[in-house]
C-alpha cells in the first residue's frame, strides 16, 4: 500500500466498539494527519451518511479513489499495513494461530455484548427478555474462559494484536452496560485490562457517556 494517503476519511461514532478498533489502530500506527475522522450519523431514517455508506454501519474507511471500506477487520488491516510495517497482523505459526483464535472469541464477546446494549436501549414494551438472557449468560461464559485465556502467552506485553485490542474493547463496553459485571472474581483479566487501559490509544478512545 502506499505511503502517502492524505485524504483518507474514516467515519465513526464515539462509542461504536467496531470503530473504536479503527480509532485505536490510527493512534497506534500515528495516522492522525493521514485520516480524517468523521462523526456519522447513524440509525437515523434519512441520514446523509447513507449515501456515504448504504450499510449504514461503522466503521467505514473511504480512499482516495472513492473505494468504500467496512468491516472493522479489514479496515484496521489496511490502516496497519499504510506504512508496509503492520504491528497488529497475525503472524505465520503457532503464534499467529492463537492470536486469530483468541480474536475470534474477543469479538464475539464484543458482539454479544453489544447485542445486549441495544436490546436495553429499545422502549421497555419492545424489550426481548430471552435475547437479554441469552446474550449475559454468553458473556458470563465468556469471561469465564477468558479468565485463563488473559494469560496465554500472544496476551501479554504491550499493545501488539487484535486479539487485545478486540478483548479490551469489548470489556469496555461495561461503561454502556452496568449489567456486564466480569470484574468480581476474575483478578486476571482485571489486571489484563487495566495494564492496557493506561495506553494512550485506549486511554483516548474510551467509550463516553
Amino acid at each position: 500500500v502506499s505511503d502517502s494517503h492524505p485524504s483518507l476519511k474514516l467515519y465513526i461514532t464515539q462509542n461504536s466498539p467496531y470503530a473504536r478498533l479503527a480509532r485505536i489502530t490510527v493512534l497506534e500506527k500515528g495516522l492522525e494527519g493521514k485520516v480524517k475522522q468523521i462523526l456519522a450519523q447513524t440509525r437515523s431514517i434519512d441520514s446523509p451518511y447513507y449515501e456515504i455508506n448504504p450499510s449504514g454501519r461503522v466503521p467505514c474507511l473511504i480512499l482516495p479513489d472513492g473505494t468504500r471500506l467496512e468491516e472493522s477487520q479489514l479496515v484496521c488491516s489496511y490502516l496497519d499495513n499504510l506504512d508496509n510495517a503492520p504491528m497488529f497482523g497475525a503472524p505465520p505459526g503457532s503464534n499467529g494461530f492463537h492470536i486469530q483464535r483468541l480474536e475470534a472469541m474477543a469479538r464475539g464477546l464484543a458482539d454479544g455484548v453489544s447485542v445486549w446494549i441495544r436490546e436495553g436501549f429499545r422502549p421497555q414494551q419492545e424489550r426481548s427478555p430471552g435475547v437479554i438472557d441469552h446474550e449475559r449468560n454468553r458473556a458470563a461464559r465468556l469471561i469465564e474462559v477468558w479468565e485463563t485465556e488473559v494469560m496465554h502467552p500472544v496476551m501479554g506485553g504491550k499493545l501488539s494484536n487484535m486479539a487485545q485490542m478486540t478483548l479490551i474493547v469489548a470489556l469496555h463496553l461495561e461503561r454502556w452496560n452496568p449489567d456486564f459485571k466480569w470484574r468480581h472474581g476474575h483478578p486476571n483479566l482485571v489486571n489484563w485490562a487495566e495494564s492496557l487501559a493506561v495506553r494512550p490509544s485506549i486511554r483516548d478512545t474510551m467509550p463516553v457517556g
